[in-house]
């Protein structure tokens, strides 16, 4: 054990540090001013520190010195990031961070001069690197360049969320042998949903995550609500109610607020993620579709969903500065590059990907034709250089660029209709939700290539990769099995005569029914169409009309319907088969088939 004398002095000290702290704290009451708070977070440091210096001897003294030094220099650590968020004296703070990263290095040097260094040691050390960046939001990196990302190897302590609109769930996978380990239920499926007593959520949507990788903020769409999820559990913590139909939520890169687009309004909704509630509001040009964050933290870029611009603001103070033209109003999801030169916006209605200088005056830089359904994109930092992956479902593809000069590097085929997409922490793995093969494909970014697939819930739309969101325990605990969200009939269409690209169509079951989508290309631009059922598979027959769409101007189009169409359209001795098609209009009724299932 110590000597009596050290453990004296360590005593002492703690009692001095905890005359630091303000009546409030120490009778439990919450931190009240930044001097409480500084006092709170030292105090637990101090007795983090003394209780791992409490070393029973071993008998070997170098690594006795180590197992004491090791909470010495977590204390001092823990102590700076303290100063670092508190305090005001810039030479201080500077010296705060010299001390931290100085402690990092001397921790992994005694580790590995004893042979403990390991995985748990990098993320050990990178853990602390996200402290510093939280405490200090000019070192921050922005959310789709995680904080413990840089090099961090794939764990089985890594995480990669799907959030899935028509199951209503969030599925759970592991990315070290890419294996489903269940799915978070959060609504029922059709037509359980459509009750007015329903409590539960609808369309499953977004996905945003706290720096710290401990809480996601799962958005739906058709209720209006963001649900808290710890990740170490996989329960809800709470649920917030925001305006009509929120689009996506993002943690700023200090984790202190979170923004919520409300995409059927003109806001976002700036929420307390420790308390859960609305703080402010934004106002932003109508329909603002996604946020994101500079890796810096100093700017927040709000596309549209609504309108052809897009609106750049200060984090801090919640002042517009900026805006870019956006050459179409529909701005599904945006992305900054991870060295912070960079942003990119995707154009789903026209096929187009944009990019813009991430500082003043945000001028654009390239605009590239990625193809239609153009749907997400984000970075991956590898060996050789920075790259945007870019999915576009309606070429069942993600497209790879180099962000230094916009030059295409592959097409690369990952199934039907590519949706969110998410890099792993150390960047050799893209992870790619395939919205009509209810599947999570994953990309190694050496080679451009698909190295698996793996089951999910229905529809996958945003895909989050959070590094070590499960520190301890096997992270399994109130996930359930895929169950109906896992059943899906998988079909193509295409021009009649077979000749030209297929269109994907899936039918999601939610038990007798199911919901219908198609991702359907090769249309004329802006021109009325409808889906229907067909007497015969060269689209001869009667008809029977089940949901009016428009083609948008690259001439594609997301058609949903729902009904038992799966009984249908793979016939039986009491009802006849039918087979979907895409008709003209005429006159408000189907005119022409141009296109029909080949299944």
């Amino acid at each position: 054990m110590l000597s009596g004398l050290m453990r004296r002095r360590l005593m002492h000290r703690r009692n001095w540090m905890l005359g630091l702290t303000a009546p409030a704290l120490l009778t439990g009451a919450a931190a009240a001013s930044p001097a409480d708070g500084y006092a709170s977070i030292v105090s637990a440091a101090m007795d983090r520190m003394m209780a791992g210096m409490m070393v029973k001897p071993s008998g070997d003294v170098d690594r006795d010195f180590v197992a004491m030094m090791l909470p010495h220099h977590q204390g001092a650590i823990d102590m700076a990031v303290a100063e670092l968020r508190y305090g005001h004296n810039e030479q201080l703070k500077r010296i705060a961070q010299e001390i931290i990263i100085d402690q990092q290095q001397e921790i992994a040097a005694m580790k590995l001069a004893i042979a403990l260094w390991s995985t748990d040691m990098i993320r050990t050390i990178l853990r602390s690197a996200a402290l510093l960046m939280s405490a200090a939001p000019g070192l921050a990196m922005a959310q789709q360049a995680p904080w413990n990302a840089k090099d961090m190897p794939v764990s089985h302590r890594d995480r990669v969320y799907a959030s899935e609109q028509f199951s209503n769930t969030v599925s759970v996978t592991d990315p070290a042998d890419n294996r489903l380990l269940g799915v978070i239920k959060l609504g029922d499926p059709q037509p359980m949903n459509f009750s007015p007593l329903y409590k539960g959520q609808v369309l499953v949507h977004g996905l945003g995550f706290s720096p710290d990788g401990k809480t996601l903020a799962v958005v739906s769409i058709g209720s209006n609500a963001v649900s808290w999820i710890d990740t170490a559990t996989n329960t809800v913590k709470h649920t917030t109610y925001v305006g009509r139909s929120p689009h996506e939520a993002f943690f700023t890169p200090n984790g202190k607020e979170v923004w919520v687009t409300v995409r059927g309004e003109d806001y976002i909704a700036v929420l307390d993620p420790t308390t859960y509630k609305e703080t402010g509001r934004i106002k932003t040009p109508g329909g603002p579709g996604m946020t994101i964050f500079s890796p810096d933290g100093r700017y927040g870029y709000v596309c549209s969903s609504f309108n052809p611009v897009l609106a750049v603001f200060d984090v801090a103070t919640h002042a517009q500065v900026g805006q870019v033209a956006q050459p179409s109003p529909f701005c599904p999801n945006i992305a900054a590059t991870p060295d912070g030169k960079q942003v990119w916006f995707t154009l789903k209605d026209i096929g187009k990907t944009v990019a813009f200088d991430a500082r003043p005056p945000f001028a654009i830089l390239k605009v590239l034709d990625t193809g239609p359904i153009t749907n997400h994109v984000n970075f991956a930092r590898t060996a050789k250089g920075q790259f945007a992956y870019v999915t576009v479902g309606g070429e069942n593809a993600v497209k790879v660029f180099r962000t230094s000069d916009f030059a295409p590097v592959a097409t690369i085929p990952v199934g039907k209709m590519p949706h969110g997409v998410w890099p792993s922490g150390d960047g050799r793995r893209i992870y790619v939700g395939l919205e009509n093969a209810d599947e999570l494909a994953a990309i190694d970014t050496a080679g451009n290539t698909v190295v698996a697939t793996v089951p999910v819930g229905q529809a996958p739309q945003a895909i989050a990769y959070v590094s070590n969101a499960v520190p301890t325990g096997p992270g399994t605990d109130n996930l359930q099995p895929l169950g109906t969200a896992g059943k899906a009939l998988h079909l193509t269409m295409g021009p009649i005569g077979g000749k030209g690209t297929a269109s994907s169509i899936t039918l999601f079951d939610q038990g007798i029914i199911q919901v219908v989508q198609s991702a359907v290309t090769g249309l004329q631009p802006k021109k009325p169409y409808m889906l229907v059922l067909t007497a015969n598979a060269d689209g001869s027959g009667a008809v029977e009309p089940l949901a009016n769409f428009m083609s948008n101007p690259a001439g594609a189009a997301i058609v949903n319907a729902s009904g038992p169409i799966r009984q249908i359209v793979q016939g039986s001795t009491a009802t006849p088969r039918r087979f979907l098609a895409v008709a003209e209009v005429v006159n408000g009724a189907p005119g022409r088939i141009v296109q029909v299932q080949r299944d």
